[in-house]
C-alpha cells in the first residue's frame, strides 16, 4: 500500500483555504469559515479514502499575514559569503527565535509545506496583485515544494483573472487551475487532480483513482436523488382519501391531505440534504425558500403554481387551485344505481375488485380526494431544481439556495409521465395510504421508470 499523497493548503489569510476544503472532502462542518481575517490559527487535516486505502491528504494552514517583512527577514538570514539555497533559508528561519515569536503563524504554514508533497496556493481572483501576495510565492517557493496556484471565486463579478495569470507567469507559475469554493465547476475536480498529476508525475496512479471514485459516486448521487423524488411523486399521485360528502367534513379532509403531502416534501427535502451531506441550514430562502431546509412557500396557493409557470391542468379550476382532486366518478353522477352497478359488473371481476368498493363509498353519499396534476408537477420541478442547486454547490458555500424559473417546460404542461398516471389507480402504492404495499414489483418498476424520466 503506497502513502497517500500530502498537500498543503496555503495562501494569504481569507482567501478561502478552509472553504476549499470543505468542498474537497463534502464536509461542511471542517473547519470554521467566516470573513473575520485569521480565523485558521492551527493546521488542520483531512484524508480521502477510496476502498479503505487513504489515497490524499489535504492540510488547511493559517493565512500568510506580513510575508513582505518574512521575505526581508529571510533574505537576512544569510551570512557573508554563504549562498543559501530557498528550502535552507527556510530551515534556517525555522530554527530561529523568530519563528517562535513574530512569525509564528507564518512558520506553521511553511513547515507543513516542508512536510508535504506540494502546495495547493488559493487566490482570491477577486483581488488585486499586490506586492504582499508576490512576496509570499516568493517565500512559499523558498520551500522547494511543488506550488499549484488555485483561483478562488471566479464565478463572480469581474474577477482579476487576467492579471492573476500574468503575474504568475512572470513567477514561473503556469499552471493553474480554477476554482469556485462556492460554486465548483462540473469538472473542478477533475480539472484540479490532473493539474497535480502534471505537477506530480508519480502520484498521477492515485489522482486518477480518486477522480473516477469521485466521479462514480456524483453518478451514485444522481440516481439516488432521483429515486427519492420518484418516490414521493408515486406516493403523492396514489395518495387517496374518503370522506363523507358534507362541507365541513371535506375542508377537514383537505385540510389532512395538504399536512400530508407537505410533510411527505419535507421528508423528501431532508433525504436530499443528506445524500448531499448538507445540513439543514445549509438550504435557506430562495425564490421558492427553504428554511431550516423546510420549504416555505404553499405549496397548494395559486401563486405558487403561477411563480414556476405550472398550468392548471383539465379538471375544475376551483379544484386544481386547492391542489384537491375530485374523483371522475364523484358528484356530477347521471347514471342510476342499478345502471351503475350493472356497468361494474358488466367489466367482469378484476374490475369489480378494483373499482367494487370505491364505486359503493359514492352511492353512500362519500367523495374521494386525491392530489390534483398541477400540485404533482410543482412538486417535481421544485424537487428537482433542488436536486441540481445541490449538485452544484459547494459545501463551503453560505449563502441561500436560489432556484430560478423552470426549464423543464415538460413539466409545466402536457401531459404527466406514465408512471404517475398508473399510480392514480393504484392507491396501495402510497405510503400515505393504510395498507400500503410498497414492495410490489410494479411499484419498483415505476418508480424506476420514472426516476429515469426526471434524470432526462
Amino acid at each position: 500500500m503506497t502513502e497517500p499523497l500530502k498537500l498543503a493548503v496555503v495562501g494569504h489569510t481569507n482567501v478561502g483555504k478552509t472553504s476549499l476544503l470543505r468542498t474537497l472532502t463534502r464536509d461542511a462542518g471542517f473547519g470554521e469559515v467566516s470573513h473575520r481575517p485569521s480565523t485558521t490559527r492551527h493546521v488542520e487535516g483531512a484524508r480521502l479514502s477510496v476502498e479503505g486505502e487513504a489515497l490524499l491528504e489535504l492540510y488547511d494552514t493559517p493565512g500568510l499575514e506580513d510575508s513582505i517583512a518574512l521575505l526581508e527577514h529571510l533574505e537576512n538570514l544569510q551570512r557573508p559569503g554563504e549562498r543559501l539555497d530557498g528550502p535552507a533559508r527556510v530551515a534556517r528561519f525555522l530554527d530561529g527565535s523568530e519563528a517562535r515569536q513574530r512569525f509564528e503563524q507564518e512558520a506553521k504554514v511553511l513547515r507543513q509545506l516542508l512536510a508535504s508533497d506540494a502546495g495547493l496556493y488559493v487566490i482570491d481572483a477577486r483581488e488585486p496583485v499586490l506586492a504582499k501576495y508576490r512576496d509570499e510565492l516568493a517565500v512559499l517557493a523558498g520551500c522547494g515544494k511543488p506550488l499549484l496556484p488555485v483561483l478562488n471565486f471566479v464565478a463572480g463579478a469581474a474577477p482579476r483573472e487576467d492579471a492573476w495569470r500574468e503575474a504568475l507567469a512572470r513567477l514561473g507559475l503556469h499552471a493553474l487551475v480554477r476554482f469556485d469554493t462556492v460554486a465548483p465547476p462540473q469538472d473542478g475536480e477533475r480539472r484540479l487532480y490532473e493539474s497535480l498529476a502534471l505537477l506530480l508525475e508519480r502520484a498521477r496512479p492515485r489522482l486518477e483513482r480518486l477522480i473516477r471514485d469521485h466521479e462514480a459516486q456524483a453518478a451514485t448521487r444522481r440516481e439516488e436523488g432521483a429515486r427519492l423524488i420518484a418516490e414521493l411523486l408515486i406516493d403523492v399521485a396514489a395518495y387517496r382519501c374518503s370522506v363523507v360528502a358534507r362541507p365541513e367534513a371535506e375542508r377537514q379532509a383537505i385540510a389532512g391531505l395538504h399536512a400530508a403531502v407537505r410533510d411527505r416534501e419535507q421528508r423528501c427535502v431532508e433525504a436530499l440534504l443528506r445524500l448531499y451531506a448538507f445540513r439543514p441550514e445549509d438550504a435557506q430562502a430562495g425564490e421558492l425558500p427553504l428554511q431550516d431546509g423546510r420549504w416555505g412557500d404553499d405549496l397548494f396557493h395559486p401563486e405558487t403554481l403561477k411563480q414556476l409557470g405550472v398550468r392548471i391542468g383539465s379538471g375544475m379550476a376551483a379544484g386544481a387551485a386547492a391542489g384537491v382532486g375530485l374523483d371522475l366518478l364523484v358528484g356530477g353522477i347521471t347514471l342510476g344505481a342499478v345502471t351503475l352497478l350493472g356497468a361494474l359488473a358488466g367489466g367482469g371481476a378484476q374490475t369489480a375488485r378494483h373499482y367494487g368498493n370505491r364505486l359503493l363509498g359514492k352511492l353512500k353519499g362519500q367523495r374521494e380526494l386525491s392530489v390534483d396534476d398541477a400540485v404533482l408537477r410543482l412538486l417535481a420541478l421544485r424537487q428537482r431544481q433542488l436536486l441540481v442547486a445541490l449538485a452544484a454547490r459547494g459545501h463551503a458555500a453560505v449563502e441561500a439556495i436560489r432556484l430560478e424559473a423552470p426549464q423543464a417546460q415538460d413539466w409545466c404542461a402536457g401531459r404527466l409521465p406514465a408512471p404517475l398516471t398508473r399510480a392514480r389507480a393504484h392507491p396501495e402504492w402510497s405510503s400515505l395510504n393504510p395498507g400500503a404495499r410498497l414492495e410490489q414489483t410494479e411499484r419498483r418498476a415505476q418508480v424506476g421508470a420514472l426516476a429515469e424520466n426526471l434524470r432526462g
